[in-house]
């Protein structure tokens, strides 16, 4: 009894911890306020679907960054070959190098080793490797950036743009902007709340480096022509910066006290004050052009030296665009341009919807759960429903301490976790329930049933986990969101099912004596679980049955193909919504404003519509969305002909991140299957492994087909119903394989059709009941969820039926397959256990 008393402190303190660091999720705001704001302050974040707002992911423009670095160096070398009186041409920038050559071809050697010493020189610290690799190509010099160098660019580029942004922002106003990393070149920028993010597109999207440049008099060496505001002003300036607007400490919005008009005033830092006051006492008469992003804002003569380290910036300005430009230059410069790749928009109602719609489906699913759990295993049942709601609360906890952000996928794996939560509570009674039938006391039944049902619980787990880390790793946003919540309730849920409910269960039976359990009624009728239904003998039939659906379902991949979201295709998904607006009077408007290319599907309830546009001509080589512009001009078209209408969701997504998404997918999931293959294969034998994998794939083809024939789109959300479904799939086959491994280890010599008859009887009911549940979780998220997760919920409701039916139909049959070939080769269908091999070695002469 002391051992129970001490694992029930361990246990309750555990679960204690778990469900405090829950509770200010759901704690009243009376009571909130009378707590330490370091308790309080523990909740989840909602996501961006579900309260509403903006996210956009900005890639840094690597070809200009590489550019302005060339341009940059070849003056610097320039400067370095001149001070060693080595004639040379001007180095020239190409796409990958820089290229010098000497004036005199016999030089070619001392220009090589001045550009070497240049290269070493460029180090960015002592022992650091040479920024540039130096190639003699003919009668040049070629520097070019090493990989490592080009990689540290870039990411100090990216370091130093969420700097810029996060002053951006913050001079906004703009309430808990979030701002992170991406991947190597991009930045992540989401804005709660902000349903129209045109204007900080811009913001963000605008480079803002100011330079300053004489206006070419004759007397300069090398000049350069640059636009005005004006499509027909241009300048001829200097092509050396005569000052940077790095200088520039302070701007402010101003009025000219003569014209009445908006300027840019600005003050310059200490250093720019000095030069800027040298250079106009010694420039008296030049214009003096100001560069905006390669473009000249103005040119004004200087008039006398200004040696304060103030001035203004006129130009033909609003008060607005005057107001942005002087925030620009407060928060700096980008070191690079910042391309938007991905933009997503979601309306607050929208949000609350979703929010509304996973708490009523998770509820009904949860009470589904409980009601089955109770009528198949009455009070033993009602205490698996104790550890399932132990297990949630803990699984929001975990979520809470580690700072994690609930979005609409999340739910989703919260409610899948409900169904699966409850698995290894099946396995463990029905382990149990045939631990008693065989004449077990109450206390020795439990203690059997959970030391058998821990492998089987651990192997399917970890095939699981295994997909679900895939999906973590690969994914990205909301679906990262969804493979968190699975993971953590994985674990969790083995916490509850093997530590808490065991301890519950020890300390009832303890009670009983010697008595004899009863796990509440039977499952399935003894007629299929006792061994007398002769499953395998419909094995041809069913594999080639299989085989055929399979065969169908990637037929219908090619034609007519899977319905790609834009996650995949790219463009842009905005949803319409208006009152009474027909679909002809919308597709009108859209072509009157030249916006052929839309397709309008009409969605939901009359006045919702989708409307699709493509990514624009040239965005593929581009990288980037260059149709950005368009979204602003559909909801200009929209509001023209419906001018109550509202934009619930907006979705645009380039071509590089949609690329990168197709790329991800097909290695998550070849991945996955190398992984769960690679685990079985070290668990149990090579034949087990690739039965289940083969059986994994004819259930992933045929969910293939599903998608491609009740028309739902192939998104992120579907590639995260995939991976789970692989997981799942594994799990139930690992049912059905342990009981086959455990009854081989006990009669090696029963021949293997009839081993594994009575195994597939064996574990009916676990493998009905498991998926019973996770079906029942799942159902009513498939019924009521909407579009919005139907690419979700749909596939896994098809998937578990399929990975239900293929564990008794199809793994044994091609298990009984690849047995009987091991068989005939003169292999064990096992490998021996230590235990076997002592044994052999002692009996051995």
């Amino acid at each position: 009894m002391k051992s129970l008393s001490t694992r029930a402190v361990c246990y309750g303190l555990l679960i204690v911890l778990g469900l405090l660091a829950a509770l200010p999720n759901v704690l009243p705001g009376r009571i909130a306020d009378r707590l330490p704001d370091w308790y309080v302050g523990n909740t989840l974040a909602l996501g961006l679907d579900l309260r509403g707002g903006s996210h956009l992911l900005l890639a840094v423009d690597a070809r200009e960054l590489i550019d302005a670095h060339h341009e940059q160096t070849a003056r610097d070398l320039g400067a370095a070959l001149r001070a060693a009186s080595i004639p040379h041409r001007p180095p020239e920038a190409t796409d990958t190098a820089l290229r010098v050559e000497p004036r005199d071809p016999a030089q070619l050697d001392a220009l090589e080793r001045a550009v070497r010493a240049f290269a070493l020189e460029s180090a960015t610290g002592a022992g650091a490797p040479p920024a540039f690799a130096v190639r003699v190509r003919g009668t040049a010099i070629e520097l070019e950036l090493t990989r490592v160098q080009r990689a540290a660019l870039v990411a100090d580029a990216v370091e130093r743009s969420i700097e810029v942004l996060r002053r951006r922002l913050d001079e906004t106003g703009l309430v808990e902007p979030s701002i992170t990393r991406q991947g190597d070149d991009g930045v992540l920028v989401q804005m709660p709340g902000v349903s129209d993010p045109a204007e900080i597109r811009a913001l963000l999207g605008t480079t803002a480096r100011m330079t300053f440049h004489w206006v070419d008099d004759g007397r300069a060496g090398e000049t350069i022509t640059l636009p005005g505001t004006d499509e027909e002003a241009a300048y001829r300036v200097e092509q050396q910066v005569a000052m940077e607007g790095k200088h520039i400490s302070d701007a402010q919005l101003a009025f000219n006290a003569e014209s009445g008009l908006p300027v840019v005033s600005f003050r310059l830092d200490g250093a720019g004050a000095r030069l800027f006051g040298e250079l106009t006492r010694t420039n008296i008469g030049r214009p003096l052009a100001i560069v905006l992003d390669g473009r000249v804002i103005t040119a004004p003569v200087i008039q006398s030296a200004i040696p304060g380290g103030r001035g203004e910036i006129s130009g033909s300005f609003t008060a607005t665009e005057a107001s942005a430009l002087a925030l620009l230059l407060r928060a700096g410069a980008l070191p690079a341009p910042l391309e938007v790749v991905e933009e997503r928009t979601v309306g607050p109602d929208l949000g609350s919807d979703a929010i509304a719609m996973g708490i009523s489906t998770g509820l009904v699913g949860a009470a589904l759960v409980v009601g089955f759990m109770l009528a198949g295993y009455g009070r033993w049942g009602l205490i698996a429903c104790a550890g399932l709601g132990v297990n949630i609360g803990l699984v929001f906890g975990i979520l809470s301490t580690l700072g994690a952000t609930l979005t609409l996928p999340g739910i989703a794996g919260i409610i899948l976790t409900i169904g699966m939560a409850v698995d290894a509570n099946i396995l463990i009674n029905e382990r149990i329930r045939e631990e008693t039938q065989r004449g077990r006391s109450a206390i020795a039944a439990v203690q059997h049933g959970f030391s058998r049902a821990w492998a089987t619980i651990l192997d399917s787990n970890i095939t699981t986990l295994i997909a679900v880390s895939l999906l973590f790793l690969l994914g990205s946003g909301p679906v990262r969101g969804f493979a968190v919540t699975i993971g953590i309730g994985l674990i969790t849920s083995m916490f509850t099912a093997i530590a808490a409910i065991r301890l519950i269960m020890e300390w009832r039976v303890r009670r009983m004596g010697r008595r004899r359990l009863a796990i509440g009624r039977q499952g399935l009728p003894g007629r299929l679980t006792g061994g007398q239904v002769n499953f395998m003998r419909g094995r041809v039939a069913g594999l080639a049955g299989s085989l055929l659906l399979s065969v169908a379902s990637v037929v219908l991949f090619f034609t007519p193909g899977l319905d790609y979201g834009i996650d995949f295709t790219g463009g842009t998904l905005v949803e319409v919504r208006t009152t009474d607006t027909p679909v002809e009077t919308l597709r009108g408007g859209l072509a009157s404003a030249g916006l052929h290319q839309a397709a309008i599907q009409e969605f939901g309830d009359g006045g919702h519509y989708l409307v699709r546009l493509p990514v624009a001509t040239g965005a593929a080589e581009a990288g980037p969305i260059t149709n950005a512009g368009s979204v602003d001009e559909l909801r200009a078209a929209v509001r023209a002909v419906a001018p109550d209408a509202e934009f619930p969701r907006i979705e645009m997504v380039g071509p590089k991140v949609s690329g990168g998404f197709a790329e991800a997918t097909i290695l998550a999931v070849v991945s996955a299957g190398l992984g769960m293959l690679g685990y079985l294969w070290m668990r149990f034998e090579s034949h087990f492994a690739l039965a289940a994998t083969l059986t994994v794939l004819l259930d992933l083809t045929k969910t293939i087909g599903f998608f491609v024939l009740a028309g739902i789109e192939f998104n992120l959300t579907a590639v995260a119903a995939l991976l789970a479904l692989i997981g799942y799939s594994i799990n139930d086959k690992v049912v059905v394989f342990d009981r086959v491994r455990e009854t081989l280890r006990l009669t090696p010599d029963k021949p293997l059709l009839t081993l594994l008859n009575e195994s597939i009887g064996s574990t009916l009911t676990r493998t009905v009941f498991t998926s019973a549940t996770t079906f029942l979780a799942i159902l009513p998220m498939g019924i009521a969820g909407g579009a919005a997760v139907a690419s979700f919920a749909l596939p896994m409701l098809f998937g578990i039926v399929v990975g239900t039916s293929s564990s008794v139909l199809i793994a044994a049959p091609i298990l009984y397959y690849l047995g009987q070939g091991r068989a005939r080769r003169g292999l064990a269908q096992l490998r021996p256990t230590g235990e076997e091999l002592r044994r052999q070695l002692e009996l051995a002469p």
